[in-house]
């Protein structure tokens, strides 16, 4: 009879144990977010992502009640950004805006990594997809896609992009596959330094987002030959498809998301979610977004995580292909 009593005694106190502790939690998340969030941008300031990162976090803040704080913390393809958020406290202050390709590329070419994207981290949503620009140093003697190919077959030509692995490296090797061309890599911190280099005529191409790429297209500083989505872009509606121009069928369209460290409660994502859900119904930002070629696109966890599987075989045979050396 004691050792029953004892027993029963003992089942009460671990269930006040949890039960205290999943109260804490709940308390917590009611309580969160009560001071600033980090977004954090893997990339070098002025790319894409951090274009997309800073559109984004005046509403997210507003929503959230909290200021969200841009950070940029480039390298590896995006794996230091992502790697520091991973290990960061699963509490919701440390958020990771990711590109596409650090989820579906980085894993077959970065071996010696210390992050697992599937297991390290928990996507709370797509933002954003973002096609590209094919675009030609104003110095280099060619005008359409077609002549640019052709050159290739015939020259050396050298490409840029914002690091081994980011989604500008990988539309310029799927576009060198689709057709049939070499060219050499040149990888740099960030999307601008090879923009920037791509104007001055140190670099002959590069398929760029069109955020950061648009501008310097419309201005006349890059020769814009096609954009990598499937239709064309109201912002450059004189420029063809690649499908229009030269390979029927092509499409390469970048993507955005969230995530946090893997633990983070449940709670806590859904309010980050439904933040950025309301941010989406904002007229400035949607028109900030437009004016950028970025589409609001919203998928939640499971779904982004088949999305990653099904990209990642895809990317896998490119990388195969085309013999992109490991990191």
């Amino acid at each position: 009879m004691k050792l029953l009593k004892k027993g029963i005694l003992c089942i009460g106190v671990l269930l006040g144990l949890i039960a205290g502790t999943l109260g804490g939690q709940q308390a917590y998340a009611q309580e969160w977010p009560d001071k600033p969030i980090k977004l954090i941008v893997p990339f070098a300031a002025g790319g894409s992502a951090d274009i997309l990162g800073r559109i984004l976090a005046q509403d997210l803040g507003k929503n959230l009640g909290q200021n969200v704080v841009i950070e940029n913390r480039g390298g590896a393809g995006g794996n230091i950004g992502a790697e520091l958020v991973a290990k960061a406290p699963a509490d919701g202050y440390t958020i990771l805006l990711a590109s596409g390709s650090m989820m579906t590329v980085n894993p077959f070419l970065y071996k010696k990594a210390s992050i697992n994207y599937l297991k390290d981290l928990t996507y709370i949503t797509t933002i954003a997809t973002v096609p590209m620009v094919i675009a030609v140093s104003p110095k280099l003697p060619v005008n359409t896609l077609a002549e640019l190919i052709t050159l290739a077959k015939t020259k050396e030509l050298n490409f840029g992009s914002a690091g081994i692995g980011s989604q500008i490296h990988m539309a310029n090797e799927n576009f060198l596959y689709s057709a049939g061309i070499q060219a050499t890599h040149v990888p740099y911190k960030g999307e601008n330094p090879a923009l920037n280099d791509l104007i001055a005529g140190q670099i002959d191409f590069m398929a760029g987002n069109y955020p950061a790429t648009g501008g310097f297209a419309k201005a006349g500083q890059v020769k814009a030959l096609a954009v990598t989505s499937q239709k064309r872009l109201k912002q450059l509606p004189n420029i063809p498809t690649v499908s229009e121009a030269a390979i029927p069928g092509f499409e390469n369209t970048g993507w955005y998301a969230l995530a946090v460290p893997h633990g983070t409660p449940q709670s806590i994502i859904d309010k980050i979610y439904m933040a950025t859900e309301k941010s989406f119904t904002s007229s400035a930002l949607l028109a900030n977004m437009d004016a950028n070629g970025l589409t609001p696109v919203m998928m939640k966890s499971k779904d982004v995580e088949n999305k990653i599987r099904l990209e990642s075989a895809n990317w896998d045979k490119v990388i195969k292909t085309r013999n992109i050396p490991t990191q």
